[in-house]
């Protein structure tokens, strides 16, 4: 669902009112420490409750201030999931509007959609689909696991409605069980139980991820194979569970108990869960240049949202942040094809006014163009 209108109070260096953004494509221009990236941050939080520039959240607000507040409008055709009544086959337009405020003195978050207080980020996650293409992006090749594992349950999360539950309660009981395990005097029985809640919770989790593995999976290679690189088809991606998919979870436990109790913490389960990207058989990060990582990354990111549409029909929210600094000519017109293709909403940051009309081409009908200036933001004619 795209985003039609954002208004923010207190959020880094941001002081306008509000602003009205298109459905299709909206560039936003200006200097270094303007703003142009926040209005992408500000969208992200909406989102996601979290930035993708920073984990603290002191550092997202304005100086001098205690509380942030950002208020956006999101608007959709066809059915809501919290739009229920009339025929299903009845076509709709609906909008929904979010909020979410951050108070640093009590270290309280308030979430609302439609005025209504929530409890959980996911209903608001749920409305506003966004994926990130930044600097910090490409570390899901050359970096660790961890990103991978971000990486796919994004997509999960927004494929299979009960995984957003099912992790999180999977991550309380291995809070437990990790005090357990460093306990000077483990309780078997205890433990026993903890273990088979734990095992439990992580084959919901693990069904969840690789049944999404499976559908992205072709359609990566999929993007791939249209690429004349030929590194691009010697490409392989490989779903690993986090332990020995031939032996039941709790099996893997007891045969590993010592070495968790030694370490202190949960060794074995979807916490060590990877997709594995190789080419010819090696870690992708050793073989592929910087350049080929990006390549890669991107048809990623665009394969999942393909996956989120044709199994959802939800619209996904692109956020590009300094691209024309990671991309060259050639990868950011194979981008933007791709983008307009999947019918998504664009926010592209860039130093310089950009020229719509080479990148975007025949969609330059369905565009806003933005400048920035000390946090203010102005649409350009």
């Amino acid at each position: 669902m795209p985003v039609t209108l954002l208004q923010t109070q207190g959020f880094r260096n941001l002081v306008f009112e509000d602003a009205t953004f298109c459905p299709g494509v909206n560039l936003i221009f200006g200097n270094n420490g303007s703003g142009k990236s926040s209005v992408l941050e500000a969208i992200g939080v909406l989102s996601s409750g979290r930035s993708f520039r920073s984990h603290r959240h002191e550092a997202l607000v304005t100086h001098g201030h205690d509380s942030f507040t950002i208020f956006g409008i999101v608007e959709g055709e066809g059915r809501s999931a919290f739009h229920t009544e009339g025929p299903p086959h009845q076509d709709l337009r609906f909008s929904h509007r979010l909020g979410i405020s951050r108070d640093l003195r009590a270290k309280e978050t308030l979430l609302k959609l439609d005025g209504e207080r929530r409890r959980s980020m996911s209903d608001l996650a749920r409305l506003l689909p966004v994926s990130v293409i930044d600097p910090g992006t490409f570390d899901v090749i050359a970096g660790g696991p961890a990103k991978r594992r971000q990486f796919l349950d994004w997509m999960v999360f927004h494929v299979e409605h009960e995984f957003g539950r099912a992790w999180q309660q999977m991550q309380r009981v291995v809070s437990q069980r990790n005090q357990l395990l460093r306990n000077a005097r483990i309780d078997a029985a205890q433990l026993k139980v903890w273990n088979e809640r734990y095992a439990a919770l992580a084959d919901m989790v693990t069904l969840a991820r690789r049944a999404a593995f499976e559908q992205l999976q072709p359609v990566i290679q999929s993007l791939l194979s249209q690429h004349s690189d030929s590194w691009c088809r010697s490409v392989t991606l490989d779903f690993f569970q986090g332990w020995d998919s031939q032996k039941p979870l709790l099996s893997v436990l007891a045969e590993h108990l010592d070495q968790e109790v030694k370490s202190g913490h949960t060794l074995y389960g979807p916490g060590r869960c990877d997709i594995r990207v190789r080419v010819d058989g090696k870690n992708a990060n050793e073989v592929l240049s910087r350049g080929q990582q990006k390549t890669l990354i991107v048809l990623m990111k665009l394969a999942q949202v393909q996956v989120i549409g044709d199994l959802t029909s939800k619209r996904c929210t692109f956020l590009l942040d300094d691209i024309n600094a990671e991309l060259d000519q050639h990868h950011r017109q194979i981008l933007a094809d791709r983008l307009q293709a999947l019918n998504s909403q664009i926010f592209v940051t860039s130093i310089e006014r950009p020229e719509p009309e080479v990148l975007w081409g025949a969609s330059v009908g369905n565009l806003k163009m933005f400048h920035v200036e000390q946090g203010r933001l102005t649409e350009e004619t």
